[in-house]
């Protein structure tokens, strides 16, 4: 018997004894490893005369292929072992209490915004978004926000270090920058949203320095304030769910829209809780108004040929309405507790009509 032969038979008994998948695999390095026994017969046959080295070469792969075969077929028996002593040594107690686990919640901002993009985004707006981060310009010289004006102040915006020679940048104070952005970008009509976060420097039970905004603008020819009115009352019966909704408008200013409004909604006031559409009571939800000609200047477009109408409106103020929320600071506190009771699950989502899909 050859010595191949004998390397053969010595791997397949081998093999046969392997108690363990671990026993198993250093019988497969030992014999057909890149230095086994069987694998290293290959580099013999540069040695052997040529007319040797085909039928060598035959041989050592044959015998190679009878360990693989071998082993692997003793694996499946081991694994197959292995599996049935592992499941004769496991059982589960059935008379043990279910573990306790905690279902998350979606967060009532996360909630309101979704809603306010279904229902805007099914009246035709579509949802647009820019950086945090803002220059002087975008954020208030091209909103026709003059240097003077109290917005612009340390005690109202959060001011960034300006690198030498340059004006700071700020933490945006409105999405009304990303308006800017885009209107830049193309050419009108617009009609979009910009949803996000803004930052102004105020604490207290109805203002935080972090809050959301979601902004709308709709630049076209012959828009007018009987537009804006259509939609606004529109959004707010589906936000809120109700069949009507009383809307007044009060005259007010922004420098960014001529002329400007504020809008109240009807609403009644009884034992601590504010009902929407119903009674005589107002309550103030959002400002709004036509494009200032100056903005649409400012953004290269013709105020003769274009005008439009924008409104901002606070999302926290929104949840705190619809949901009852006494406290605006309460939403960013983390406390679980409370996101327990007024958030919503994963499954509810809002439809594009307002409500619960």
């Amino acid at each position: 018997m050859s010595d191949l032969e004998i390397l053969q038979k010595e791997a397949l008994e081998a093999v046969n004894k392997a108690a363990n998948l671990a026993s198993l695999d250093e019988v497969r390095v030992k014999y057909l490893g890149k230095k086994g026994l069987i694998s290293s017969q290959i580099s013999q046959i540069g040695k052997l005369p040529p007319k040797e080295r085909k039928n060598f070469g035959a041989i050592v792969n044959k015998a190679k292929v009878a360990v693989e075969q071998s082993i692997a077929a003793k694996k499946e028996i081991l694994e197959d072992a292995a599996l049935n002593k592992k499941l004769a040594s496991e059982s589960v107690d059935v008379s043990l209490p279910i573990r306790n686990e905690q279902v998350g919640k979606i967060h009532p901002i996360s909630r309101v915004i979704d809603e306010c993009v279904a229902i805007l985004a099914d009246m035709g707006f579509s949802v647009e978004e820019g950086p945090e981060i803002e220059d002087d310009f975008h954020n208030f010289t091209a909103l026709n926000i003059p240097p003077n004006h109290p917005a612009r102040q340390m005690q109202d915006t959060f001011y960034l270090p300006a690198n030498d020679g340059e004006d700071p940048m700020v933490l945006r104070t409105h999405t009304s920058s990303v308006q800017i952005r885009k209107m830049q970008e193309g050419k009108p009509p617009f009609r979009f949203i910009a949803p996000g976060r803004v930052y102004r420097s105020d604490y207290d039970i109805t203002h935080t320095p972090m809050f959301h905004q979601i902004e709308g603008l709709y630049i076209d020819k012959d828009i007018h304030m009987g537009h804006l009115k259509g939609c606004l009352h529109q959004f707010l019966k589906a936000f809120f769910e109700v069949d009507e909704v009383p809307l007044r408008f009060r005259p007010s200013f922004f420098p960014f829209t001529e002329p400007s409004a504020e809008v109240d909604i009807g609403c009644a006031r009884q034992d601590g809780k504010i009902t929407i559409g119903a009674g005589k009571d107002w309550l103030e939800i959002l400002g709004c108004g036509m494009v200032h000609p100056n903005v649409l200047t400012n953004v290269g477009i013709d105020p003769e040929e274009y005008q439009g109408f924008a409104f901002g409106l606070g999302i926290e103020r929104l949840a705190m309405l619809k949901y009852g929320a006494p406290d605006l600071r309460n939403f960013f506190d983390c406390d679980i507790r409370w996101l327990n009771h007024y958030g919503f699950s994963a499954l509810n989502i809002p439809s594009k009509t307002g409500g619960l899909a």
